[in-house]
């Protein structure tokens, strides 16, 4: 009895703080920021774009993930204070890191569940700006394109121009796009690009031809994994139709084999 009052009270008190702002997560995520950053995952930006667009900061989502995860800490604490131990507190720690960690699970399982469309998206847009490439530089191209760009992509597109504009002529920009958006073969495609930039322009569209072709592989080759995918969830789901069939079957068979034995 004694335990649940203590429980109750520390509650409260815990409430009154967090109401008064005398504790505000908020305030703890931030002063902490650079220590929790070191818990991102390389990829959860891209995640966040892939399913939200740019209408969502993936920092916000990683926030809140944090404060989640510490509030999910904080009542296993309370919860276990009458026989609190090293042990408990590391299970407090489990419950909040899980906590943490299953919202981005969540969001991977999007991104796999809708991969083959997501994937197809950079060439098929390298494809479509073939037109502006051989009238324009590729910054140039890219920059007149942005509007009609996937949503996913922008913001992406844009510090690759911005950093081209600043006076880096390195590979370096179009790789940092590639790792911030780590589609299927965008390292590939990433380098065919920056070699068609660099392209003296007399042999310009000997290059354009060439990066054409590239392109159109990558694309064939999106649909063929998501043809041979496809194929397979059907060929799954045939699998398991038989199966039930068959079972079924078979029930059906020894409960008849058994009404037989009982006459």
């Amino acid at each position: 009895m004694i335990y649940y009052e203590m429980l109750i009270i520390a509650a409260i008190v815990f409430i009154i703080m967090f109401s008064t702002k005398q504790i505000s997560l908020n305030q703890l995520v931030s002063d902490n920021d650079a220590l929790f950053k070191k818990l991102k995952e390389s990829d959860w930006d891209f995640y966040v774009r892939a399913k939200y667009g740019n209408s969502v900061n993936p920092d916000i989502l990683f926030n809140k993930r944090i404060k989640n995860g510490i509030i999910v800490i904080f009542a296993v604490v309370l919860i276990t204070l009458s026989n609190f131990s090293p042990l408990m507190l590391a299970v407090a720690f489990g419950a909040g890191f899980f906590t943490y960690k299953i919202s981005y699970m969540d969001i991977k399982g999007y991104y796999r569940k809708h991969i083959n469309e997501i994937d197809a998206m950079l060439p098929h847009y390298l494809k479509s700006i073939e037109i502006l490439i051989q009238h324009y530089t590729v910054p140039v191209a890219i920059g007149k394109s942005l509007p009609d760009a996937p949503e996913i992509f922008r913001d992406g597109l844009q510090d690759l121009i911005n950093a081209i504009n600043s006076g880096d002529d390195s590979i370096n920009p179009y790789m940092e796009f590639a790792k911030t958006y780590p589609v299927r073969d965008s390292m590939r495609m990433m380098r065919l690009l920056y070699r068609l930039s660099i392209g003296r322009q007399e042999r310009k569209q000997e290059q354009l031809l060439a990066f054409s072709k590239s392109i159109s592989n990558l694309q064939q080759k999106a649909r063929e994994t998501k043809y041979k995918n496809r194929l397979e969830k059907m060929e799954g789901m045939t699998m398991k139709m038989l199966i039930t069939t068959g079972i079924g079957v078979m029930i059906v068979l020894i409960l008849a084999v058994l009404q037989m034995m009982n006459l």
